[in-house]
């Protein structure tokens, strides 16, 4: 983006603040690759390329936004001055004050990039073909019954320029994901098991070593004995994956602040009460390092930092957007975010995971004596409103006497109210790890996010 699209959009923004108590501007884009092998055919295409630019105004009583396409600077000028004119300073809103809404003093321009040691944009697109075939081609030949190993791979690269608030600041930040499914058959069925690898960071991200490709398929070709489990309920041992779309489902959209006005979750009448065990600690943190949901700063001019979500068990404090903020002075959070320029900011989820804590993910499971080791988490669904929620975990191992037997379930269910679930949380592992996903907010809206946390204990409804 040029320093003359830069200079116009700041004296526009500088024409709006007198008039209103806030503007703000926000410049985005993005780039990158998508690839897919299924073995029978590969294909490439670019990510959809999306360029503009959404103007905000909060004019006393609401916010307003004028989205556009048109980067060049005398054209820009000449349509978001026209846009302008017909706004008009109300009242009758809640007064935006605080520090929340404070600017950055004493930076004129604050840049950010994601740090890699081999940006994808560089890498020719016949390496990254080269790599998602040998994947393919290597996770085909594991064994006889494999019947199809397909590969999918995506780069993106994200440019965020936010002028407002005092604020001026440029971030680019790049995302790699990389998921390989390998199906197999005994000639009667078909079962399959994947690996993925994400996050923020460069081509280095792109990586499963040959072990891992070697346990996916063992682990397929187990699932052909899979059972399905005997509705009830079980001591569980949830891995970071399941342990994280719990805590996506539970407490991600359960506490995004603009459901609370709208009194579609139940969250909102349980802040400063306990809801988990007293060792559960929850966070959203949009600045951990490497996380497939990091940025440096929300789409709102927000700084990355961490929101402690549960504290000792207790709900101590939701996610927000400029919008819910404005109508809850005090919570404001580093949130809001937009699937693009033409979509709307709302309150979403970065990075949300349980913190880790002591117990060794071993003797969690050593101490159980019949229960059922949950891996893999595929989905998850969540009532805000009456805060249930539904986990499927992609299979569970049985356990007998504090060992793992090598029997299979899959898939298995999870389903329950969360205060109950959250509240049988008897141990938290001393591990911790993230894995990467797409939010979507009303089966729209998608954005960029990871979910996580440590092995887990604890009791559940499994079916």
């Amino acid at each position: 983006m040029e320093d003359a699209l830069y200079r116009v959009v700041r004296d526009l923004v500088a024409d709006l603040e007198p008039r209103f108590p806030y503007a703000a501007a926000l410049l985005s884009g993005q780039s990158g690759v998508q690839i897919t092998d299924t073995g029978q055919e590969q294909r490439a295409n670019e990510v959809p390329p999306t360029q503009g630019i959404v103007f905000t105004v909060y004019d006393g009583l609401g916010f307003v936004e004028y989205a556009t396409s048109t980067l060049v600077p005398d054209a820009l000028a000449r349509e978001v001055r026209a846009w302008a004119a017909t706004l008009r300073p109300r009242s009758g809103g809640p007064v935006m004050s605080g520090a929340g809404y404070a600017t950055i003093a004493g930076h004129d321009w604050r840049r950010f990039q994601t740090e890699s040691e081999r940006d994808p944009a560089t890498v020719p697109l016949s390496e990254k073909l080269a790599l998602v075939r040998d994947l393919g081609a290597r996770g085909r030949a594991l064994d006889q019954r494999v019947v199809q190993a397909q590969v999918q791979y995506a780069d993106t690269n994200e440019q965020r320029v936010y002028i407002g608030r005092g604020r001026q600041m440029e971030q680019h930040v790049t995302r790699m994901r990389l998921l390989v499914v390998i199906a197999v058959s005994d000639g009667q069925q078909m079962r399959y098991h994947f690996a993925i690898r994400g996050g923020t960071g460069g081509y280095e991200v792109a990586d499963i070593p040959p072990e891992e490709l070697a346990r996916t398929a063992e682990i397929a070709l187990r699932l052909l004995d899979a059972e399905k489990i005997a509705p009830g309920e079980y001591d569980v041992i949830s891995d970071p994956s399941v342990s994280g779309v719990i805590a996506h489902e539970c407490f991600g959209h359960g506490v995004e602040l603009d459901l609370f006005p709208k009194g579609r979750a139940l969250a909102a009448r349980y802040l400063d009460r306990q809801v988990a065990a007293p060792s559960v600690q929850m966070f959203d943190d949009p600045s951990v390092a490497g996380g497939y949901g990091s940025y440096f700063f929300d789409d709102e001019g927000e700084l990355a930092r961490p929101t402690q979500i549960l504290r000792d068990g207790v709900l101590v404090r939701p996610i927000s957007d400029f919008s819910s903020a404005t109508f809850a002075p005090g919570i404001h959070t580093a949130n809001g975010r937009r699937q693009d320029y033409t979509r709307k900011a709302y309150a979403r989820m970065s990075n949300t995971f349980f913190a880790p804590g002591a117990s060794d993910p071993e003797e969690m499971i050593a101490g159980v004596e019949r229960g059922i080791y949950l891996r893999m988490a595929e989905s998850g669904m969540e009532d805000p409103a009456g805060w249930g929620i539904q986990v499927t975990a992609h299979y569970g191992e049985e356990i007998v006497n504090g060992a793992l037997t090598g029997k299979l379930f899959a898939p298995v269910g999870i389903t329950g109210y969360v205060p109950d679930l959250l509240q049988s949380i008897s141990a938290n592992g001393s591990d911790f790890e993230l894995s990467p996903g797409t939010c979507g907010k009303g089966h729209k809206e998608y954005v960029p996010v990871a979910s996580g946390g440590p092995h887990l204990r604890m009791k559940a409804r499994l079916g």
